[in-house]
């Protein structure tokens, strides 16, 4: 408890350092910049408003250091979820693209004609794909095992992570969205339930999907129907959550028919609790017990062990769609990994910087918080994120890591970019994107079939602004 407080202390120092550092650099931003932008670029950052001291770039060949434009590229910026790139390229070159993360079950009594006589443990081992149809399969495996009636409880042993509780709301005050969700060893459907909307009668339907117990979460519907065009899920809902209360407020147009909207609504072991229940009784299993948090006992004999997708998949979904609790767990389990179990924060940090340093990559300014980027004092420059693909390129898991990204035009975060021109599917970009960034890290194909990095950093209050700007660089640099 000692080191965690010390740890903790540290950590808001490093906050400080970190803020007055991006401060500094934004201001002195000028004096490391070693080319104009290109005309188009900086009329549409002229119109947006946002002066070029905010914006980094860099624009070279792989294999080739000289960059062909570079512009603030020193400077330390919030990457938002570019940071992901550090983390997956970290992972993948660390583990190997085959590597797996394994949920281990144990039955703790004996097991006799499908009766289990004793408690069901389910031990985390920090698997951030355990998707509702994975955990089906998993729980499904059990029933073919013999198991049908728990005469017990079902423990859920988590210390696999020790983390302190997340506050969901501590962010950006919006607790219920999906990009909010804590990581857990042992995490289910990325912790979240579809509330499911519909327009039938007069009234709006609305039900969550699996249903908690009553105790744990009651719903209260004061939704209104309302005549027109659907033109957002979202446009004229209010979804609050008070203590055990989801409350939902607002209009929901006819014209939407069904909806569902994922949500971040309980800590894992609730979520877990409520998927449990349902899609045990779904598959004819019984259980007389409760489900809750318990630790697995010496006397306990293993069942099945169930592993994640390879790590080149996990990969995958983390980028393609910017995942924010896929991320944290990677960092956390990399933590794990390199100085061994319980995962913390601070290992996981420890463990990229240990290896950047093994890559040799010089990244002084790198500030880490959770590998995600969901921070407000995660840094890096432009410089080390070129650095970083650069040496991605010379791997044996380029391949991998490439085809994680997602490709403009056609997928995940970047399908509606670009649309129509001669960009979509000519390149590869991880974005990243909070309020004050908006940013821009991946490969691309310029002339002649040859391979470029594309780094472009903007750090402003009217960084939303920026797409047109983006766009013009991203068109610049295929030329």
């Amino acid at each position: 408890m000692i080191a965690a407080s010390i740890f903790r202390s540290m950590r808001r120092t490093i906050c400080r350092w970190a803020q007055r550092a991006l401060f500094v650099s934004l201001v002195m931003a000028p004096a490391f910049a070693r080319a104009e932008l290109p005309a188009e670029v900086a009329l549409a950052l002229q119109q947006a408003d946002i002066p070029d001291s905010h914006v980094a770039v860099l624009v070279r060949e792989l294999g080739n250091p000289l960059p062909l434009l570079a512009h603030g590229e020193s400077v330390s910026f919030n990457p938002a979820s570019v940071m992901k790139l550090v983390t997956t390229l970290a992972a993948l070159d660390s583990l190997g693209p085959a590597h797996t993360f394994k949920t281990r079950v144990y039955r703790d009594g004996p097991l006799l004609d499908g009766v289990l006589h004793g408690n069901l443990v389910f031990q985390g081992g920090g698997d951030p794909a355990l998707t509702l149809e994975r955990f089906w399969s998993l729980l499904r495996e059990l029933r073919q095992r013999g198991v049908r009636e728990i005469r017990g409880d079902v423990l859920l042993d988590t210390q696999y992570y020790q983390i302190d509780a997340i506050d969901p709301a501590a962010f950006d005050q919006a607790p219920l969205r999906p990009y909010n969700a804590p990581p857990s060893a042992m995490l289910v459907n990325f912790n979240l339930l579809n509330l499911r909307l519909s327009a039938t009668g007069e009234a709006i339907g609305a039900r969550l999907e699996p249903a908690p117990a009553e105790q744990s979460l009651s719903m209260v519907n004061q939704l209104q129907r309302m005549d027109g065009p659907c033109n957002g899920t979202r446009d004229g809902l209010r979804l609050t959550k008070v203590d055990a209360s989801l409350i939902l407020i607002g209009a929901y147009l006819s014209d939407c028919g069904e909806q569902t909207i994922p949500l971040n609504l309980l800590p894992p072991d609730a979520t877990f609790m409520t998927i449990f229940n349902e899609l045990w009784q779904s598959l004819g299993g019984e259980l007389v017990g409760d489900v809750q948090l318990g630790e697995l006992e010496a006397t306990a004999r293993p069942l099945l062990e169930f592993e994640s997708p390879p790590l080149s998949q996990l990969v995958r979904d983390i980028n393609k769609h910017s995942n924010n609790v896929m991320a944290k767990m990677l960092f956390l389990n990399l933590g794990a990994a390199r100085f061994d179990a319980p995962a913390t924060w601070e290992k996981g940090e420890r463990a990229i910087q240990a290896w950047v340093n093994e890559a040799g990559l010089k990244m002084p300014e790198l500030v880490l918080e959770n590998g995600s980027g969901l921070s407000r004092i995660e840094r890096i420059s432009a410089a080390s994120l070129a650095q970083l693909l650069s040496y991605a390129a010379t791997r044996p898991v380029f391949y991998e890591f490439a085809a994680s990204l997602p490709a403009v035009g056609l997928e995940g975060t970047q399908k509606g970019r670009m649309n129509g021109s001669a960009s979509v599917g000519a390149a590869w970009l991880k974005s990243g994107s909070l309020n004050g960034a908006r940013n821009l890290a991946g490969y691309l194909l310029g002339p002649n079939g040859s391979r470029r990095i594309l780094i472009m950093l903007i750090n402003h209050p009217k960084a939303s602004a920026a797409v047109e700007a983006q766009e013009k660089m991203l068109n610049w640099s295929m030329q």
